[in-house]
């Protein structure tokens, strides 16, 4: 079943198109990658999917529901958006931050119970941030706050999670701790996830489809082989890499060539 569909969206803000005519499907439980090059339309098209952009033609539903039907509290109850960077006005606790991801279930006059604080510990206990619970917000570093944010998300419990460049702060100890922790929401919970990323090779390694994105349209989506070739990098990204087998997992690899390096090899 089609837990996302996109159909024929288009979307502009002023001036020209930025998402032309673009159809697909996710399925539920798929871990679907995002890739393009800066400006092909990957963060404005995760906007219109959790319906916080509306496209000026075509639509998007969720479990088969037209989104523009889905009022913003419940949307809230279904998806969850793990951004870049999310600025704190007020210092809020790290506790306090994770613990606004469980507003959508509160309702209207209700204060957190047990289960939700334990909902809480478990999303901070997953994402490594449980040292610093008492902590502010505004005092960690750029890939706490990160982790944070990611913890925030889990805490809302959603059955679709949107990630914007959601590792670009954090080291490779935590991107790949963090994908591995998606990874396995996504298979044992049936957890939708789509995720924009400019690391081809972590798409490559846990998603199961990859869509890449060049100039408000989809060049192509399927499997990360079927995706992730030297022609079509070259093709969108214009640039020359060399694609191969990643000898333990058999998906591609890419591996950047300077200019200097492939004079080199001539």
């Amino acid at each position: 079943m089609a837990i996302v569909k996109a159909e024929s969206i288009r979307f502009r803000y002023d001036g020209d198109w930025v998402l032309k005519n673009l159809s697909f499907e996710t399925r539920e439980g798929e871990f679907l990658g995002i890739i393009g090059p800066n400006g092909s339309g990957k963060t404005t098209l995760l906007k219109i999917i959790d319906g916080m952009s509306m496209p000026q033609r075509g639509f998007t539903s969720i479990n088969g529901i037209n989104i523009r039907k889905i009022k913003r509290y419940d949307i809230a109850k279904i998806i969850a958006v793990v951004p870049q960077d999310s600025p704190m006005i007020f210092s809020f606790t790290v506790q306090e931050v994770v613990l606004m991801g469980r507003a959508p279930h509160l309702g209207r006059l209700r204060f957190e119970g047990k289960t939700d604080f334990e909902i809480v510990h478990k999303a901070m206990e997953m994402t490594d941030i449980l040292p610093f619970a008492a902590r502010s917000i505004n005092e960690l570093s750029g890939g706490e706050r990160q982790r944070v944010l990611i913890a925030r998300a889990l805490a809302q419990q959603p059955q679709i999670i949107l990630l914007d460049e959601s590792t670009a702060f954090l080291d490779i100890k935590h991107q790949i701790a963090f994908f591995d922790l998606i990874k396995n929401l996504n298979k044992e919970k049936e957890l939708t996830v789509i995720a924009v990323t400019h690391d081809i090779n972590l798409a490559s390694l846990f998603c199961d489809r990859v869509m890449l994105l060049n100039e408000g349209i989809i060049h192509c989506i399927g499997t990360p082989g079927e995706v992730i070739t030297k022609t079509n990098i070259k093709e969108v990204y214009e640039t020359d890499v060399l694609v191969d087998e990643n000898p333990v997992t058999g998906q591609p690899r890419v591996t950047l060539l300077s200019s200097t390096s492939t004079k080199g090899n001539k």
